[in-house]
């Protein structure tokens, strides 16, 4: 890494910040690892996603999945997710199924499966669970549906029950869905109190209003992907009245970056949390300690 891209010290990439920081090294809850025809067409949309932003999204890491897993060890990170989703029915299964082979052969990848509100998603997400999944992925924006979906009301009990962690995509950013945005989220939650959401990308746009729904709901936590990185703040700026409440919410808020899919160096995510000047402890907690607990990853 040449550049930090703001905050940090100059050229220091991720393994650096973790030897300064005496950590085991970085748990990452939000990265994408998906059969290859499908990650194909996530950067064909990347590509051209600049309709929707007014911003070009270049991909920095488009490698081959090998090249991409040297990568993000070299950079420090000892578990990650291999985050997928559907945008259709009949999907899910078929995914679930490739990423329980992928986290077979990669045993630093936390298990990771997904669903959509369909006939059967029941069956296949017992499915995963039993071959071990520990952690779903859902998408509102790209997946089009409420997470309320009565199809969807016997999955979200059992992953309640089971406290299994679910990251969910609800924020309205890059661009708005159906059913992005606090209120279908809070409406789930309120029908289902325990289930353990992690809010993708901090909820951005709409910050505070998940902020609010995480002091409600203990089993909320929230990771940082792509939040406090100068390309987010010229899309949706963190309002600047609400630093106070990420101390406070410290003991949930995990790690997170999009990679591969995302359009600067994977150490500007680390340094953009660092210049937060939030403190060590919490710099810590973040970057593995709060990751760590919640998936029993040793050091």
């Amino acid at each position: 890494m040449r550049s930090t891209g703001g905050g940090g010290r100059p050229d220091e990439d991720g393994a650096g910040l973790v030897r300064r920081l005496g950590l085991p090294g970085l748990v990452d809850v939000h990265t994408h690892f998906m059969p290859q025809n499908v990650l194909d067409k996530v950067w064909a949309y990347f590509d051209a996603v600049g309709a929707l932003t007014g911003t070009e999204w270049p991909i920095t890491y488009r490698e081959e999945e090998d090249r991409r897993l040297a990568l993000l060890r070299g950079f420090g990170v000892v578990a990650f997710t291999a985050m997928l989703y559907p945008h259709k029915p009949g999907m899910a299964a078929w995914l679930n199924s490739w990423a329980a082979d992928f986290a077979a052969r990669t045993p630093d990848c936390l298990h990771t499966a997904t669903f959509f509100p369909e006939e059967g998603v029941d069956a296949y997400v017992r499915q995963a669970l039993d071959a071990g999944a520990r952690v779903f992925k859902v998408h509102l924006q790209v997946g089009g549906f409420d997470p309320s979906d009565s199809m969807l009301d016997a999955v979200w009990g059992t992953l309640a029950d089971s406290r299994t962690p679910v990251v969910i995509h609800c924020g309205s950013g890059p661009a708005p869905g159906s059913f992005t945005g606090p209120a279908p989220t809070g409406r789930l939650l309120a029908r289902h109190p325990r289930l353990r959401l992690i809010i993708a990308h901090m909820g951005m746009p709409e910050y505070g209003d998940f902020f609010d729904l995480a002091e409600r709901y203990e089993g909320v936590h929230l990771d940082t992907t792509m939040a406090f990185t100068d390309f987010s703040e010229r899309l949706a700026p963190f309002p600047q009245e609400e630093r106070k409440r990420l101390l406070a919410l410290g003991d949930r808020i995990l790690l997170g970056s999009d990679f591969p899919n995302i359009p600067y160096p994977y150490a500007h995510q680390l340094h953009a949390l660092e210049r937060l000047g939030l403190g060590e402890d919490w710099l810590r907690k973040v970057l593995h300690e709060n990751g760590a607990a919640m998936f029993h990853v040793k050091p």
